[in-house]
């Protein structure tokens, strides 16, 4: 199973951040990625200045033939055409893909496998556990629902956004 985060809190050409998540997730197949399974919408604070325009996250299963490293650099070169450019770490950003689990693989990387914040997540956690009800941590063996429980109170503060349906018909 490979599993994406996705996330965004400020615009991008495509539209506001919920959006750049569509757009993003069309765009997956026309870079040779099968999107198998996409978690409803989901809003969190922005980390570490929660003054910064809150996030929209998700998490897609997606399936692909090519190495994690080629991912990767595919999901690269989508977040610089919506717009991301380099910037300090964790400032605000129009898009965010990241790979959180590849195949249940364990790599130093690049990319490191599995994701190594992964497990700290709400809003990563909550949509996996949605989608992916059965996944378990490459390394630590614990459960979606554990390491959900395992989270600070704070880190649990995502909600689910109603009519967030994440991948509609073109």
């Amino acid at each position: 199973m490979i599993l994406i985060a996705l996330g965004a809190n400020i615009g991008s050409p495509a539209g506001a951040p919920a959006e750049t998540l569509r757009a993003a997730l069309r765009e997956l197949p026309r870079q040779g990625i099968a999107v198998s399974a996409v978690s409803s919408f989901y809003a969190s604070p922005a980390w570490p200045n929660s003054r910064d325009p809150a996030f929209v996250n998700a998490v897609a299963q997606i399936e692909m033939a090519a190495e994690p490293a080629r991912l990767l650099m595919v999901l690269k070169q989508m977040e610089r055409h919506f717009g991301r450019v380099t910037a300090e770490r964790n400032a605000p950003r129009p898009l965010d893909l990241d790979i959180i689990d590849y195949n249940g693989r364990v790599e130093r990387g690049p990319p490191i496998l599995p994701h190594p914040r992964l497990h700290e997540r709400g809003f990563v956690l909550i949509p996996l556990l949605e989608i992916a009800p059965e996944w378990h941590h490459p390394v630590s063996g614990a459960s979606a629902d554990t390491l959900i429980a395992r989270l600070p109170p704070e880190a649990r503060l995502i909600t689910r956004l109603s009519g967030g349906a994440a991948l509609e018909p073109e």
